[in-house]
């Protein structure tokens, strides 16, 4: 089935932020950790964050040790000091967004207006506004409530922050007309204004609509809400599992969309089930295209193949002859140790990639007997190479297997924090870029002395950008499921933003490499080719940037493809110099 996936899915900046504070304080684990009232409206979550230690209380009467989180929707000032007085560390996750609305409630209630709320009078963000009116307030949720408001008295008006934004452009209307003087604000969050609009242009692109969400979220039901408003055929589910399959499949294509409390592995696997069901538009040819790559990216082919074809390029650009032997070695080592460290540390899978994660449950011993097995033939062939290509490359697979596994020893882990080399900050994405570069650049010189060490060294930064470059962004896909397990990958230390911008920064500098490198006759012509990689990974970037792929098979694929595409312009290389 075509899917269309919203641009805006999943975590809003107030979500975010305050799933970000949260599994921080639980991944230290010093202490018991307490929300007051749920954090989001998202049993899934929810059920997580029970997992991980977070309870979630309504009463604090009885609890004096520990640190207390306030949601994102926010409490009232009284409530503040309710909680302070119990002598818990209190950290503050209400969205800014909310502290907003909160803060123009309370200056213009001093100020003599009564404040009108447009919302749902029973959700948490609404019961916390209204504590921070210093006088009357009237919560309303359409035009016939107007009614009820006074002529008599200066009003200030503000919306819920996920309330509908049509529906509150038509209360404030009727406002202004009933009270000119009344001062109205626009504190509808842009996420949920960019929601619902989304959901609105899809109405002429999609079949049907799938919303992802809390039943409880009030903004996941609004989605739906305009959905249903727009014609579309709507389905609100909470998981994969509750998706109508029959009624999906008499739809050529489905848009989706997720409420802004829906984690992003929660969307991923919506988006997969869709994808596995078989619509009236859909093709058996298609069907098999779609399996086959399946195969290919859960077996780790894909990559191991995505390899063999970049060492090909480097030997190109390094001047030394082709081979099948040292591109073969580089596959079968990076294939190995991306199967056999899958096993020895599955936590964040599950959550970025529950998919992948069946997938090697499903198929577990062969899996490792052929991880197994691929060391062997690699060290068969290093050994073929001479000794010192044999002890670089059982140097690298001990390392390699050495990054999941515990060395720190058991008494210093609670005061360093660091049991193994992953969970140093940042360390996935510099580790497996070196070993990439190491094995793919640096191995093949010490077989053949005769390589320029220039041209080796020039070889090894373009591999090890690009690689910075096609790992960073997986990073970025998975940085909710590493965050749940406590990985500190570079987007969780430093930002998402930061993060495209240094990979940015990283293309940009592997170009100039090869330009100048091509230029000074360090490295062959063939570093002018190599240019339309770095220009191709740059339109990844702004694909991910943009949206026009969300994090999965396809935009997986297309992250690899990169490096394949440095092999086939090898090929061409050769075919035509």
């Amino acid at each position: 089935m075509k899917v269309r996936l919203a641009k805006t899915a999943g975590f809003c900046m107030g979500v975010r932020l305050a799933m970000e504070k949260v599994l921080a304080e639980a991944n230290k684990a010093q202490g018991p950790i307490y929300t007051y009232g749920p954090l989001i409206h998202n049993r899934q979550v929810m059920e997580l964050l029970e997992s991980k230690g977070v309870t979630a209380v309504e009463d604090v009467s009885g609890l004096r040790e520990g640190t207390l989180v306030i949601r994102a929707h926010g409490i009232p000032p009284d409530a503040h000091e309710t909680l302070k007085a119990t002598g818990l560390r209190i950290i503050n996750a209400t969205c800014p967004r909310v502290a907003r609305v909160q803060a123009i409630i309370r200056s213009h209630t001093r100020k003599g207006c009564a404040a009108v709320i447009v919302g749902d009078r029973d959700h948490a963000e609404v019961i916390g506004l209204q504590g921070y009116a210093e006088g009357r307030t009237y919560v309303i949720d359409s035009v016939q409530d107007v009614e009820d408001l006074p002529q008599d008295q200066d009003l200030v008006v503000v919306a819920q922050t996920t309330q509908d934004a049509r529906i509150y452009e038509e209360i404030t209307q009727v406002i202004r007309e009933r009270n000119p003087s009344a001062t109205v604000f626009d504190t509808i969050c842009d996420a949920t204004h960019n929601r619902q609009d989304e959901v609105r242009s899809l109405a002429g692109q999609v079949d049907g609509l799938v919303v992802v969400g809390g039943y409880h979220s009030g903004n996941t039901k609004r989605l739906a809400q305009v959905s249903r408003e727009v014609g579309l055929p709507t389905f609100h589910v909470e998981t994969e599992k509750e998706l109508d399959r029959q009624a999906l499949s008499t739809l050529g294509s489905v848009g989706i969309t997720a409420g802004a409390s829906t984690p992003n592995w929660m969307i991923r696997e919506v988006v997969r089930g869709l994808e596995r069901i078989q619509s009236r538009k859909d093709t058996r040819t298609g069907q098999w295209v779609r399996l086959v790559l399946r195969f290919l990216i859960f077996s780790n082919l894909w990559v191991a193949l995505a390899v063999f074809s970049l060492t090909h390029a480097a030997v190109l650009l390094a001047g030394r002859p082709p081979d099948l032997v040292h591109p073969t070695l580089a596959t079968l080592y990076i294939w190995a140790m991306r199967v056999l460290n899958r096993f020895l540390d599955r936590g964040a899978s599950t959550y970025n990639e529950p998919d992948r994660a069946h997938f090697y449950k499903t198929h577990r011993t062969v899996l490792i007997v052929c991880g197994i097995g691929a060391v062997a033939v690699a060290l068969a062939l290093a050994w073929r190479l001479g000794m010192a290509v044999l002890a670089s490359v059982a140097g690298v697979i001990a390392l390699g297997i050495a990054y999941s596994i515990p060395i720190m020893p058991v008494r210093r882990r609670e005061r360093w924090r660091t049991a193994k080399i992953k969970d140093i900050p940042g360390s996935k994405t510099f580790a497996e870029s070196l070993a990439w570069g190491v094995v793919i650049a640096v191995i093949p010189l010490l077989e053949n002395g005769s390589a320029s060490w220039p041209a080796t060294g020039i070889a090894f930064f373009f591999v090890l950008s690009v690689v910075n470059v096609r790992s960073g962004l997986f990073d970025i896909f998975q940085a909710q499921g590493d965050l749940i397990v406590g990985v500190e990958t570079l987007p969780i230390t430093i930002g998402e933003k930061r993060t495209l911008d240094l990979l940015k920064g990283i293309l940009a500098g592997v170009g100039v490499l090869l330009l100048g490198g091509g230029i000074a006759g360090l490295v062959t012509p063939f570093a002018y080719v190599l240019l339309v990689v770095v220009l191709s990974f740059s339109v990844t970037l702004r694909a991910y940037e943009k949206r026009w792929l969300y994090p999965g098979l396809r935009l997986e694929a297309m992250v690899e493809g990169n490096l394949f595409l440095a092999g086939l312009l090898g090929l061409l290389w050769q075919a035509f110099s």
